[in-house]
């Protein structure tokens, strides 16, 4: 993956894409967790595919594929005999949903708008290469990667200041650029959903268990203890939010 949903760690797909390729295998990136969080260049990553979902950067439920053109022409797909053999209607399942699509357009025109308010200091490092509604989506998501860079320092500020918490995976301030702002942690004494749950009781929305990283978890140990809180901050979210959160797991540590 682009980023890890459970650890938040940011992977080196353009490095990781160059080794493949000399290997001589294809890239596919599933980028559902990096999406909404800074800007994706698939020319520049040079992978072969890349998935993601708009339920993930505040559409709906549908999935997106990219794929370089070859490739997609080349594959066989699996579909009804009547559908077109062309791109992209042979991986179309029937009638697209215009619906998802109008969705999915609505959250690109809000990162637009994002852009076009708060993107003026990073207009310079896309304008060279990108004009349009590119341009402007370029800048939204480096507004919003600028400002979670922010939260992930002020929560890993917040989540080392708790006695017997432990985070999972990338812990270092310095270090903020190569994560997203979802944390994986454990509170000594105390099982993931009771934590879960606590925090729930105050109002602060977090998942527990193994949120489909089966792999992590139990590689860390975890997956039979319940697996790890997962608590996530987006570009909506605030300093005191996060001082809330602090206080909270405070409470509950002493319990």
């Amino acid at each position: 993956g682009y980023a890890s949903n459970a650890l938040g760690t940011i992977n080196p797909v353009k490095k990781m894409t160059q080794m493949a390729h000399q290997a001589g295998a294809l890239v596919y990136v599933d980028a559902v967790q990096y999406a909404p969080r800074g800007p994706i260049d698939v020319q520049d990553l040079d992978v072969d595919f890349l998935a993601c979902s708009a339920y993930k950067f505040y559409g709906p439920h549908i999935g997106i594929l990219y794929g370089r053109y070859d490739l997609l022409d080349e594959l066989m797909a699996y579909k009804v005999r009547p559908a077109s053999d062309e791109l992209p209607w042979k991986f179309e399942t029937g009638t697209p949903s215009f619906e998802g699509i109008a969705g999915v357009l609505g959250a690109l025109e809000y990162f637009e708008w994002l852009g076009t308010k708060f993107g003026g200091e990073s207009k310079i490092r896309f304008e060279g290469d990108f004009k349009g509604r590119a341009l402007h989506l370029k800048q939204g998501l480096a507004v919003i990667q600028d400002y979670e860079y922010q939260l992930s320092k002020k929560l890993l500020e917040t989540l080392g200041s708790v006695q017997g918490l432990r985070i999972y995976g990338m812990d270092d301030i310095k270090d903020v650029e190569e994560r997203v702002p979802t944390f994986a942690v454990n509170l000594e004494g105390v099982h993931p959903r009771q934590l879960a749950k606590a925090l729930d009781e105050r109002d602060i929305y977090v998942w527990d268990g193994n949120y489909y990283a089966i792999c992590a978890t139990e590689r860390l140990g975890v997956e039979d203890t319940g697996g790890m809180v997962r608590i996530g901050a987006a570009h909506y979210n605030t300093r005191e939010e996060i001082d809330k959160l602090g206080e909270a797991l405070v409470d509950i540590s002493k319990l």
